[in-house]
């Protein structure tokens, strides 16, 4: 299975990206999923005009983010909070692309502040139905994110391991379900 990590801030130095950096090492040491990471900092989207529709339907220098995109069985969401709400930058790279019939989603919300970005992680599952995806109920909310990852993804606070092993193994059994049962069908 192909899971994909949106880190959706666009910030050089996002503190939320050391939370997708951690889950990608930890699907990639613990599981056989492929799995990669949509950083935002890497896409200068335009505002959406039209919509991506397929891969040879992409501008050339979104060709590689729409192969992603279409690959991927599963996606995993980790955002900061913005105004009560998640980043604009992965609202727009959602909008270029079509909807994403019964792909499973994971929410992960992160701030420095002791909400973790609860009010985006609400957001986001007014979004992803709205994007005919499938959200998994397990929330990751990261609260002092700061503190709790470094810079290259490793986890500070050894008393966090149980909510992350808990969000992904919640997010895999869904996914897994999903994707065998479309495989059936």
């Amino acid at each position: 299975m192909k899971i994909e990590i949106i880190s959706g801030s666009p910030r050089v130095n996002s503190i939320t990206r050391r939370v997708a950096l951690h889950l990608k090492k930890w699907l990639d040491s613990n599981t056989e999923h492929e799995t990669g990471i949509i950083d935002m900092k890497d896409w200068n989207l335009p505002p959406v005009q039209s919509v991506f529709v397929s891969i040879d339907r992409t501008p050339d220098q979104f060709k590689p983010l729409a192969k992603k995109i279409f690959e991927a069985d599963a996606f995993i969401l980790a955002t900061p909070e913005y105004n009560g709400s998640y980043s604009p930058a992965m609202k727009n790279l959602l909008d270029h692309f079509p909807k994403q019939h019964h792909k499973p989603f994971g929410i992960v919300t992160a701030s420095p502040g002791g909400f973790g970005g609860i009010r985006a992680s609400q957001q986001l599952l007014l979004l992803i139905p709205s994007l005919f995806g499938i959200a998994s109920p397990y929330l990751l909310i990261v609260p002092a994110v700061d503190k709790k990852f470094d810079e290259q993804g490793n986890l500070l606070d050894s008393s966090f391991e149980k909510s992350v092993h808990n969000f992904i193994t919640e997010l895999l059994w869904l996914a897994e379900k999903i994707v065998k049962e479309k495989a059936v069908v």
